[in-house]
């Protein structure tokens, strides 16, 4: 029996093959390229001519700072490690300048609203063992908006799963059915799992297009907990219409629904300080822009003909597949010629955020190996500077932490020698006159007052913005709610950076000696962590803090203030790891009226839908396995999507094999489902006859005869 949503039509659409070839990196495709505008010219010059010019004073008064000489060298490390740090955060401030230069607000930029929708797009989300509440859920609400709007035919959603976990996939699946049934004569959907997902998330995307790109002109690209209101859809559609060399539109997706300390602290400071960054980073990148893998549009057939990932030289983590492969691609298919843009006035964009400090740093772990293997890509043939600009950012992201850390333990083991060993004032016996040490203490705090200036300085701008917009102002809940939260923010941003710092330096480590990330799914629920597993995941980080901190209180207590904040950090980690995943904390940090977003405290009609969406579907997420034996119409859902997923090798031969013969030798289907292997039920899952045999089991019918 087929499910009547899905009699006409399999789960998939006729092929429309389009050729996705592997990019050489060695060679300089032809291309041109527009001049930058003036706009563009000047942001550049604030940017990296203003970080320069931060960088040269930076280190001129560090170098006074030991008197123009440094006589050890550790004096010498000093001065190169913070240099780097100080050079750093003055490109941060700088590219918040950059993005001044066009005002607080962003352009709009006009388009045609009654015009049609030329091209056809797919809405393409790629999943990996992920709730199908949730992600099928904002697709439903997408799709029913966008099809109110008039626009269902210009539309299709197409699921790109590469799940593994076995109860998820019948999940995905029996919410496939229930999407298509909602959306019917609305909006067409497809479906289709991988049963290898080689490449991951970009290997996803080219079986896509190798197998049916041709069909679309564009693809909305989002990840398992997007959410786009159908209006900026629309609009990104029209600009990418309007603009035949765009090749990439990514929007800026703000965080949202974030119900823990973490997510609730993360969205607060995306929202508050995002735009402000984005500016910066749109207006000095132009039309060499950056895509972040998630809610943006693209140009299927540039981006088919451009971007076709090699498989890097070399064992893991740096050989292999191209991980963080979004920045790449912006790279590739911009040096093809097209223009790679970022427009900030795009609102309406948004994603979930990782709820706890472990999962934070679970997925910083990816990137940050996605990151480092991008210092093999810097060298590409044809490559725009500022695409050279982008890899090198991303990997300075990550070997800031070690930096950081190089430059705390050098700082204090300076203090410690100073205090315990005597110095020599005459190390050479035939000198008349005794070389004093020279240290500039004045001089140093004025330069940690500058560097925290302009590490502050993104976050001023933020706030002083929202404060000056009287509705941007009332959208977070009025002035003094925003000064509170954004004091809060930086407080407790401050505690948890040094944790961080760790987390991503011994990331660092284990990448160089050869450590692979993995592929794991994404967390997207917060729980509060067991103590003893707090305390035995930052025992050390606790250590850490302990040590040094009692050797400078007991040596230097006016250094030991300094590193207060770092300290305290490191002592408390298991406190705030604790919190940063727990729910009826950030239940109470809400109540409190702190980090409050406006999506929060006026929450969107777009999200009330979704809200309402999710709690419809909120059923699939409690399927299991049995379920199948029990429910003929679910198992037909089910075997109606496997039409095109069939991939045999011998293993899954043998698999097949073994599961059938186990199913035919166990008392019922619970039983069989206990026998069996997760690799022979994953085989099973994927076979309509062997999954008809299961759950037709003799003891099944007995059962549901009774």
């Amino acid at each position: 029996m087929t499910h009547p949503a899905l009699k006409s039509v399999g789960p998939t659409p006729p092929a429309a093959p389009l050729e996705m070839p592997v990019q050489d990196l060695r060679a300089v495709p032809k291309a041109e390229f527009l001049p930058a505008d003036r706009r563009t010219q000047i942001a550049r010059v604030v940017a990296f001519g203003g970080a320069a010019v931060l960088t040269a004073v930076g280190y001129d008064q560090m170098s006074l700072v030991f008197g123009n000489e440094t006589r050890t060298f550790l004096q010498g490390m000093l001065l190169a490690l913070f240099t780097i740090t100080f050079a750093w955060i003055a490109f941060s401030a700088t590219q918040t300048l950059a993005g001044l230069t066009a005002g607080l607000w962003p352009q709009r930029r006009p388009i045609q609203q009654n015009a049609k929708l030329f091209g056809k797009t797919a809405i393409v989300m790629p999943v990996y063992n992920e709730d199908p509440a949730a992600s099928f859920g904002a697709l439903s609400t997408m799709g029913e908006a966008l099809s109110a709007a008039g626009h269902g035919d210009a539309f299709e959603i197409f699921i790109l799963s590469d799940t593994r976990d076995p109860t998820i996939w019948l999940r995905e699946t029996a919410g496939f059915a229930w999407l298509r049934a909602r959306l019917s004569g609305r909006m067409r959907c497809w479906y289709r799992r991988r049963a290898l997902n080689i490449g991951r998330k970009s290997g996803n995307l080219q079986d896509f297009i190798e197998r049916w790109g041709g069909r679309y002109d564009y693809m909305l690209v989002l990840d398992a907990d997007s959410l786009m209101d159908p209006a900026t859809v629309e609009t990104m559609v029209r600009r990418m219409d309007a603009a035949p060399r765009l090749g990439i539109l990514q929007s800026v997706p703000i965080l949202a629904g974030g119900v823990t300390l973490m997510s609730r602290l993360q969205q607060f400071a995306g929202r508050l300080y995002g735009p402000v960054i984005a500016r910066g980073v749109s207006a000095w990148q132009g039309l060499d822009g950056n895509f972040w893998g998630h809610n943006a549009l693209i140009r299927v057939r540039a981006f088919a003909a451009s971007c076709g990932l090699p498989t890097l030289p070399g064992r893991k983590p740096f050989g292999g597949h191209v991980l963080s492969h979004d920045f790449v691609e912006a790279a590739l298919i911009r040096r093809a010629g097209w223009d790679v843009r970022m427009d900030t006035d795009l609102e309406g964009s948004w994603e979930g955020s990782p709820p706890s400090l472990v999962d934070l740093a679970v997925r910083d772990r990816r990137w940050a190996q996605g990151n480092l293997q991008h210092m093999m890509l810097v060298p590409t043939r044809g490559l725009r500077w500022p695409s050279r600009v982008h890899f090198l950012i991303g990997i300075g992201a990550y070997l800031m932490s070690p930096i950081w850390l190089f430059l705390l333990v050098v700082g204090m083991t300076l203090t410690a020698q100073t205090l315990i060993v005597h110095p020599q004032y005459f190390p050479d016996a035939r000198q008349l006159f005794p070389d004093w040490p020279v240290f500039d203490a004045e001089r140093m705090v004025w330069l940690f007052a500058l560097s925290m200036g302009l590490l502050l300085l993104p976050k001023v701008v933020g706030l002083i913005r929202a404060l000056c917009f009287a509705d941007l102002r009332r959208r977070f809940g009025g002035g003094l709610r925003l000064l509170r939260s954004w004091t809060f923010e930086i407080l407790i941003s401050a505690l948890y950076a040094p944790i961080q710092m760790l987390l991503q330096a011994r990331h660092i480590y284990e990448i160089f000696t050869g450590r692979d990330s993995g592929w794991s799914a994404q967390s997207r629920d917060g729980t509060a962590m067991p103590w003893g597993e707090a305390f035995a995941r930052h025992s050390t980080h606790m250590l850490i803090g302990l040590v040094p901190g009692s050797i400078l209180i007991a040596i230097a207590p006016d250094q030991a203030a300094w590193l207060a904040p770092v300290l305290l950090g490191l002592l408390l980690s298991p406190l705030l790891s604790r919190l940063s995943g727990d729910t009826r904390f950030g239940a109470g940090l809400q109540r409190a009226g702190l980090f409050g977003t406006p999506e929060e405290i006026e929450e969107q009609a777009l999200f009330a839908q979704f809200r309402r969406v999710e709690e419809d579907i909120a059923a699939i997420s409690r399927l299991e396995l049995l379920d199948l034996a029990q429910d003929p119409v679910l198992l037909s859902r089910h075997c109606a999507t496997l039409q095109q997923t069939t991939v045999i090798d011998r293993p899954a031969q043998l698999a097949a094999i073994t599961a059938r013969a186990k199913i035919a030798a166990a008392p019922g289907p619970a039983e069989a489902l206990e026998w069996l292997t997760p690799a022979e039920v994953s085989v099973m899952l994927g076979s309509a006859e062997i999954l008809s045999f299961w759950a037709n089991h003799p003891a099944a019918a007995r059962s549901a005869s009774a």
